[in-house]
C-alpha cells in the first residue's frame, strides 16, 4: 500500500507537470544565489547567498541579509513569487492526492459492500448483523 501510494504522488507530480515546475525552480533557487552571490557586495559567500535565498524564498525576511543592487532586488522579486506559485502548487497537488487515495478507499469500501450483497444467502447470522450495522452507520451520515 505504501509503494502503491508513493507511485500515485509521484504520477501526481508528474500528471500536473509540478516534477518540472519544481525541477525548474530548483535550478532557478540555485543560480538566484549565483547572482546574488556575483552581483551582492556585502554577501561574501555563496553559503550566505544561499542563506538569503532561503530567507526570501520562505518570506521569512530575515533582514540579516538584504539586496541593494537593481539585479539582486529583481533577482530576489523573482525568486520569492516563484516561491509562492511553487508552494502553492506543490499543496495542490499534495491535496488532489489525498483526495484520490479516499476516492480509492471509497470505492474499494463499495466493491466489498457489493460483493456481499450479491452473496448475501451465504452470509452467516453474524456476518449480516454486520452489514445491517454498516448499512445503519452509512445511512446516517
Amino acid at each position: 500500500m505504501r509503494k502503491q501510494r508513493r507511485r500515485l504522488l509521484r504520477k501526481a507530480f508528474q500528471t500536473a507537470g509540478a516534477d518540472k515546475i519544481i525541477g525548474g525552480y530548483m535550478i532557478w533557487f540555485f543560480a538566484s544565489a549565483l547572482i546574488i552571490w556575483i552581483r551582492e557586495p556585502h554577501i561574501n559567500s555563496y553559503a550566505d547567498s544561499l542563506w538569503f535565498c532561503f530567507a526570501s524564498a520562505t518570506s521569512i525576511g530575515y533582514g540579516d541579509r538584504i539586496a541593494v543592487t537593481l539585479i539582486g532586488r529583481l533577482t530576489t522579486v523573482v525568486l520569492t513569487i516563484y516561491s509562492i506559485a511553487v508552494i502553492a502548487i506543490f499543496t495542490a497537488v499534495i491535496v488532489s492526492f489525498f483526495n484520490e487515495v479516499s476516492g480509492f478507499r471509497a470505492s474499494d469500501s463499495a466493491r466489498e459492500f457489493i460483493d456481499e450483497l450479491e452473496h448475501l444467502p451465504e452470509l452467516s447470522k453474524e456476518e449480516l448483523e454486520d452489514l445491517s450495522r454498516r448499512v445503519k452507520e452509512y445511512t446516517k451520515k
